[in-house]
């Protein structure tokens, strides 16, 4: 009880700075007007607080997957642009705080990801550790949750973008987009039976993640409540560097997910 109250006397003091210093950890674009699809990109950005120095890394490092998931928010702003979606995107690095992850998560602020030690993520005290849930994992979160709420009466899906390093620890990953799921499996499912036959791309259910790697944590607990049919899509990152490559990402996203939407709803997937 006393370990709570001083953390409490920490956030009420220090929220002011805090709000000041971690900046905008959310934002949300509206495409259309009742949008009956919500795209989440959590890994959007590799922004870092000014006050956390970087986190002790070269900026070089900043820029690279372990920070964020390059190309994921063009192509998740793409899709939801044709879906007429709304789109809520994460707005500090996930080396911060991974807002994919719950708080009791090991990896939600990572001393280590991949081979690179995180020397302003090492040794944190409780109510450092507090202050990032505060500041970026609650905004996130319930943002996302009041989107959904005022969206609730069309909403029909979530979907969540994601890019992943075409070779992680010196394997090179022969998937190229991964559809995962968490509790809800009917959206991913309908998707791996409704691949576009002109796609030209491996496609692999649950990998090269899955929700044993606790990475269905937005979906479960955001779109299940509310039944809302959900997928995360991973995609490889060499495949969307370019304006281009984002735009014809997200278009062949998006007629696919529709394909496997319907035909979900039929219940006769093709």
């Amino acid at each position: 009880m006393t370990q709570l109250i001083k953390l409490w006397n920490f956030f009420r003091m220090e929220s002011q700075s805090l709000n000041s210093t971690f900046g905008p950890a959310v934002h949300v674009d509206q495409m259309g007007d009742a949008p009956r699809v919500i795209v989440v990109c959590e890994h959007a950005s590799n922004r870092v607080p000014a006050h956390l120095d970087g986190l002790g890394l070269d900026a070089e490092i900043l820029t690279r997957h372990i920070a964020w998931d390059p190309g994921a928010l063009p192509v998740a702003k793409g899709l939801a642009q044709r879906m007429r979606a709304v789109l809520v995107h994460g707005g500090i690095s996930r080396l911060v705080y991974d807002c994919n992850r719950p708080p009791e998560a090991h990896d939600a602020i990572p001393a280590r990801s991949e081979v690179f030690d995180i020397p302003g993520n090492a040794g944190l005290s409780d109510a450092e550790r507090f202050a990032r849930v505060k500041q970026v994992y609650r905004p996130f979160s319930t943002t996302l949750k009041e989107q959904i709420g005022v969206h609730q009466p069309h909403l029909q899906m979530m979907v969540t973008v994601h890019s992943f390093t075409p070779i992680y620890r010196g394997q090179m990953r022969d998937v190229q987009i991964g559809i995962l799921h968490g509790d809800d499996d009917r959206l991913a499912l309908s998707m791996m039976q409704t691949i576009p036959a002109d796609l030209g791309m491996e496609v692999q259910l649950n990998e090269p993640y899955a929700a044993v790697d606790g990475v269905a944590h937005t979906l479960n607990k955001h779109a299940v409540p509310y039944g809302l049919p959900n997928v995360m899509i991973e995609i490889r990152n060499d495949l969307i560097e370019t304006a281009e490559q984002h735009a014809r990402m997200a278009g062949a996203l998006a007629d696919w997910i529709a394909k496997a939407k319907a035909a979900m709803t039929e219940g006769k997937p093709t």
